[in-house]
């Protein structure tokens, strides 16, 4: 197993169930230390809604005792955490008697799939943009031209969104503002299904594209930077070898590491979705999902969305802590 040890991996195993356990515990702390009852707050919707709501008072009771909210916190506590570890999310509060996690299996597709490919568009855009900022063989106008590709990696997810929408979808009307798909088609494997879904795609991930590339560039330059002076690079280059198998495999292949530890964390957080963009162009995502359980004080939706969240995260790191040794042999986790 190269560098890895038995012992390494039981603990890094046990420290993926710790940081489970205590993410796990935080999310059902927080939502029950916040002010208000939950339960109250639907009726109270409902009424504003609805007009006068008969027997209100039974209902919030009958309600409470349904989601086992009248029992004591450690009841509570035990409940959820057995529940969490069999995936069982429970009911959604604000849309009885869905399931959160049928809710979130419907929104995750449309999450994953915009979110994933922008995310490796923007890294291996971003890292590329700042491997050639740093090597100083990069020509001088393209090294000039560079930076002027990261002008919008300032401007947030959301901000760059609205500029978007109002340049491309009404403006010169080439995309649509919102949604994930057209009316009236089909849904499966036909093209005109799958070419909406990408033109609908275009505009929110462009916004995470732009936004997000500046961070891996700018990151990417820095190692690059890090690394021309090495041993290593300065042999190739007495060697001879050329340029551009210096520039991959000698300058990017020893600066990527860390950009891979960032990308790993990133496709962790995906299952959170990108809660603003989804907002803003209507995308049904997990991100808009959660959005809509913050609104509404649906915090079994909320629970079960950032439960996921911390638990694709933890998996993601213990794979790549695991990956390392392959990713560089340098590396060795055994005591010197």
């Amino acid at each position: 197993m190269g560098g890895l040890t038995w012992n390494y991996v039981l603990k890094r195993v046990g420290m993926w169930f710790l940081t489970i356990w205590l993410g796990t515990t935080i999310i059902f702390l927080i939502p029950r230390l916040a002010p208000g009852d939950p339960v109250a707050g639907v009726i109270s919707r409902l009424t504003a809604q609805s007009g006068y709501i008969e027997n209100s008072a039974q209902m919030i009771e009958a309600w409470r005792a349904r989601f086992g909210l009248d029992q004591p916190w450690p009841v509570q506590y035990i409940r959820y955490v057995g529940n969490s570890l069999r995936f069982d999310l429970g009911y959604s509060l604000a849309n009885f008697p869905s399931r959160v996690e049928s809710m979130v299996a419907q929104a995750l597709p449309w999450t994953v799939g915009l979110l994933l490919v922008a995310t490796l568009i923007s890294f291996v855009i971003g890292n590329t943009i700042g491997a050639l900022m740093a090597w100083e063989r990069t020509p001088g106008w393209i090294r000039n031209l560079l930076p002027t590709t990261l002008t919008f990696t300032s401007i947030p997810f959301f901000m760059l969104g609205i500029l978007l929408i109002y340049v491309f979808a009404f403006g010169l009307r080439w995309f649509p503002a919102s949604g994930s798909v057209g009316r009236g088609l089909t849904a499966g494997l036909n093209w005109p299904y799958i070419a909406s879904i990408i033109h609908h795609a275009i505009l929110p991930a462009t916004a995470i594209v732009i936004a997000s590339m500046g961070f891996w560039a700018l990151g990417m330059r820095g190692m690059m930077i890090t690394t021309a002076g090495e041993d290593y690079m300065i042999l190739a280059q007495a060697k001879g070898l050329k340029p551009s198998r210096i520039f991959w495999l000698y300058g990017v292949r020893n600066s990527i590491l860390p950009q891979v530890t960032a990308l790993t964390l990133s496709l962790g957080g995906i299952v959170g979705g990108a809660v603003l963009v989804e907002y803003i162009f209507a995308y049904p995502g997990v991100g808009y999902l959660l959005y809509q359980g913050i609104v509404t004080s649906d915090y079994t939706l909320i629970q079960g969305i950032v439960f996921m969240l911390v638990f694709t995260t933890a998996t993601f790191v213990l794979i790549l802590d695991l990956l390392y040794p392959l990713i560089d042999p340098r590396i060795t986790y055994e005591r010197g």
